[in-house]
C-alpha cells in the first residue's frame, strides 16, 4: 500500500507553510505519523562552506550523509528530479501521511490555501478539472470541494483522515 500525499498548494505568500505548521500537530495527536517535502522548482542549498560535508562534497562526493543520534541528513546529486512517488517510496515508507508544499502538478489530491490579502483570485477555477479536495480561506468561495475557514485545521483534518481511511 502506498503513502498518502496531500499537497498544499496556492499562490505565492498565502500561508502554505503556515497551514502546513498547524496540520501537522493536529495529524499527529491522531495518531498519524507525518512527514513532509518542500517542492523548490530553483534549487537549495542547505550544506555550508566549511562544514566538514560541504568539504566532502566539494572533494567530489556524488552523495553525503550526517548522522546523528537523533536524525539524518543527506545531500545527493541527482541527474534529473525524482518524482513525488519516486521520493515518497525511497525515503517515506515509516509515515502515514506525506504532505507537501507545493507539487501543483503532481497530480495527487491537493488543498489550496487562499487568502483574500494576497490574491484576487485562488489558484484554481469553478469547473476547472483538477485534484483539488479542499479549500482553506479567509473568504467565501464556491469551488465545487469542501471550502474551510483558513483556521479551521480541524475540520481539514477530518476530512483528510476520512479520505485516507476511504482511499488508501
Amino acid at each position: 500500500m502506498s503513502t498518502p500525499i496531500i499537497s498544499i498548494v496556492s499562490k505565492k505568500r498565502a500561508g502554505k507553510t503556515t497551514l502546513i505548521q498547524k496540520l501537522i500537530p493536529e495529524l499527529k495527536s491522531r495518531g498519524l505519523k507525518v512527514g513532509t517535502i518542500k517542492h523548490d522548482t530553483h534549487g537549495f542549498d542547505i550544506d555550508h562552506e566549511g562544514k566538514d560535508t560541504w568539504k566532502h562534497k566539494q572533494a567530489g562526493a556524488e552523495s553525503v550523509l550526517i548522522s546523528s543520534p537523533w536524525k539524518i541528513s543527506l545531500i545527493k546529486d541527482v541527474e534529473k528530479e525524482k518524482s513525488l512517488d519516486q521520493i515518497v517510496e525511497k525515503y517515506f515508507s515509516d509515515v502515514d501521511i506525506v504532505l507537501t508544499e507545493g507539487y501543483k502538478n503532481a497530480g495527487k489530491p491537493q488543498v489550496e490555501v487562499f487568502r483574500s490579502d494576497a490574491h484576487k483570485t485562488p489558484l484554481y477555477a469553478k469547473g476547472e478539472k483538477n485534484p483539488l479536495i479542499a479549500l482553506m480561506s479567509d473568504v467565501p468561495i464556491d469551488l465545487d470541494v469542501p471550502r474551510f475557514d483558513i483556521n479551521d485545521i480541524k475540520s481539514l483534518a477530518d476530512l483528510i483522515q476520512k479520505l485516507i481511511i476511504i482511499n488508501f
